[in-house]
């Protein structure tokens, strides 16, 4: 029997799902599919509206080995398990002649658990909740929360936290969730036959393709303990975020609440000597963390080294003893010493990292606002490590064992895609050598007019944006704008504190047109609220500047306060710029600028999302049309028109204005 065609195999989808076949969905295809013969190692930027999912689901299925799809956002796991992937191995079974087997898989924490459930959080003295079910009264929120979720656990499938809606709060969840660190296992719980997160674990073995996300790809990497089962093909979607993802999974923290929390689930498994040389630890911590000033720490200061030091030597300690004592009088033993345990070892992991001073972690203090919680109750700061760069765990651990494709609408950053690559691990494109893995990057397009479908305009007659400074210009160039396009406008500013200045200034001076603020309703709820009413304009910051999908007349203006360089003070990029001068090559391109042209590519990707959306992106930072980096910044950019023109665009906008009102009577 001859093999299926890919076009046929391509086209045969596309029809499923209603779409329309594009060339650049094709050569995506064609793409992934040499990659995975090969062996090799695809970079790939299909632009917004190029079917990029089908691009690699197809040339995936069709190839029949285990395929792993990892994504950033909950949005796309879900299209892909619910929409592309039912509707796509419906389309090929007859002509591949099986049906493709799919399973989503999260982290053990994304799942109810029934142990948790039924027998209660083990006891924490302070929390005063040892039965959350019986101490939260109905009434309260925690309570109906809390009911809701009981109801639920005996008729969801899967357990999911996603499956449930509406949502509830992080507090209610923790009462039904464990950490891995915290499971029993299935073997010594008394619900590990019905247990969802083994479930979910037993689908993901059996599946042909395991829908994950970057977290949990990260954390399969790192931790060395497999999660994710064997797999030849690894899809990383939203790839542009895989970087920050797996930073995140690699960073540690210490707070006092937290190794608080480890004293008091300890102070009863273990003899009173254990104990107390913790509490001890614990006290001494909290001294060093209460003089806490914010900042990177290059060495570590004395007073602080000796109370990790002392943390370190008393959590060995007590993880020790918690191994080897048991106690009968205990209610539900073995899950308080796990819940005990999971809290001693993650301090100690984090004094060990930060007291064995790797040159390669950077170390800062950072401060919260004081706020409710015990992990802030006793101080608002927090002592943090992180990879100075992951680079090397992601050429290790990535891209050694199996052919990966790495998809997402930016990845080509001032014209090649040597930036992210670095970022990634990987040698400059055609670069060979013995132990460096073989990758091409390929720039697909998108089916998009840009150059007809919108303006790029940069307010270039502004003050250069200071650090904290007034920016009354920037305000009234932006009232002119918002009053231009009649509203519809997304603004992305680059502090929370920026996008709420510009709020409640312009609730004043303009009240005819309603503004949103990122952080005063749920994101989900913005969003639809936002692309309900075109006059509506929504306002917020990092989450906005990736997260916003709403075609048509109510988005038609994305403006940015300023490029988003990472702060001055920010220890972890400030320390990886340094690190890359001090190798000889330039920090702030390397750094700062790869960064802001990563956001700002995905901020201009907000205007334009459908073959008949028209608008401008405004830029009010003069920075982009007058310093020597912004033509790199630009050329991350969508090839929109470009002006400095302030009166052609105020007239563009009234005229996108008068177009919209008059399509919508």
């Amino acid at each position: 029997m001859t093999k299926p065609s890919l076009p046929d195999l391509l086209h045969a989808a596309v029809s499923a799902v209603g779409g329309t076949e594009r060339p650049g969905q094709v050569a995506m295809a064609e793409a992934v599919a040499e990659a995975i013969d090969d062996n090799s190692h695809l970079l790939v930027q299909a632009g917004t509206g190029t079917g990029k999912s089908l691009g690699y689901l197809v040339p995936a299925l069709a190839q029949g080995e285990r395929v792993v799809v990892a994504t950033a956002t909950l949005a796309l796991q879900r299209q892909l398990v619910e929409r592309d992937l039912p509707r796509t191995v419906d389309a090929l079974h007859p002509q591949l002649r099986r049906r493709p087997q799919f399973a989503m898989l999260k982290g053990r924490s994304n799942y109810l658990c029934l142990h948790r459930l039924h027998e209660g959080v083990p006891q924490d003295e302070e929390e005063g909740l040892f039965d959350p079910f019986e101490a939260a009264a109905p009434t309260s929120k925690l309570g109906q929360d809390l009911i809701r979720l009981r109801d639920w656990s005996d008729e969801t499938e899967t357990g999911d936290r996603d499956d449930l809606t509406p949502g509830v709060s992080d507090r209610a969840w923790a009462q039904v969730s464990v950490s891995s660190r915290e499971c029993l296992g299935a073997s010594k719980c008394a619900y590990g036959a019905e247990c969802f997160a083994e479930a979910a674990r037993e689908r993901a073995k059996l599946a042909d393709v395991v829908v994950t996300n970057h977290a949990l790809l990260a954390i399969d990497a790192i931790e060395g303990a497999p999660v994710l089962p064997e797999h030849e093909v690894l899809i990383v979607d939203e790839a542009h975020e895989l970087v920050s993802r797996v930073t995140g999974v690699a960073t540690g923290e210490l707070t006092p609440g937290q190794v608080n929390r480890a004293v008091r689930r300890s102070a009863k498994l273990v003899d009173e000597k254990v104990a107390d040389q913790l509490q001890t630890a614990a006290e001494g911590f909290e001294r060093v963390m209460e003089l806490a000033l914010p900042g990177r720490l290059e060495e570590i200061p004395e007073d602080l080294a000796y109370a990790l030091m002392a943390l370190r030597d008393a959590t060995r300690a007590v993880i020790t003893a918690l191994g080897s004592t048991r106690d009968r009088s205990v209610q539900d033993e073995d899950a308080v010493r796990k819940q005990a345990m999971a809290s001693v070892e993650t301090v100690h992991g984090v004094a060990e990292r930060i007291t064995q001073g790797s040159e390669y972690d950077v170390v800062w203090y950072e401060r919260h606002e004081p706020r409710g919680g015990a992990a802030y109750r006793h101080s608002g700061a927090s002592l943090r490590v992180a990879p100075l760069t992951v680079s090397g765990l992601l050429r290790e651990k990535l891209f050694t064992e199996r052919s990966v494709v790495l998809a997402s609408a930016t990845l080509k950053l001032g014209g090649d895609f040597n930036g992210v690559g670095a970022s990634l691990g990987l040698a400059p494109e055609g670069t060979t050598g013995d132990d460096l893995p073989v990758w091409k990057g390929i720039d697909v397009g998108s089916p998009f007019d840009y150059p007809r479908q919108g303006i790029l305009y940069v307010a270039k007659h502004l003050s250069r944006p200071a650090r904290d400074g007034d920016r009354g210009d920037m305000l009234d160039e932006l009232t002119e704008l918002m009053q231009a396009a009649g509203g519809r406008t997304l603004g992305l500013f680059s502090s929370m504190r920026a996008a709420q200045q510009a709020a409640e200034e312009l609730r004043t001076r303009i009240p005819e047109l309603p503004i949103l603020l990122q952080g005063e309703d749920t994101l989900g709820e913005l969003i639809k609220n936002f692309a309900a009413d075109p006059r509506t304009c929504l306002f917020g910051t990092l989450s906005l500047w990736q997260g916003v999908d709403v075609p048509g007349p109510s988005c038609q203006l994305v403006v940015m306060d300023k490029i988003p360089f990472p702060r001055p003070d920010d220890p972890l990029m400030s320390a990886r710029q340094k690190a890359v001068e001090e190798s000889g090559g330039n920090g702030f391109m390397a750094v700062a600028a790869t960064h802001a042209a990563l956001l700002m590519a995905q901020g201009a990707g907000r205007l334009v999302r459908a073959t008949g959306d028209r608008g401008v992106v405004a830029v009010l930072d003069p920075r982009l049309a007058t310093a020597r980096y912004g033509s790199y910044l630009k050329a991350s950019l969508p090839d929109f028109w470009y002006t400095t023109d302030r009166n052609q665009v105020r007239k563009s906008l009234a005229a996108i204005d008068a177009a919209s009102k008059a399509a919508s009577v």
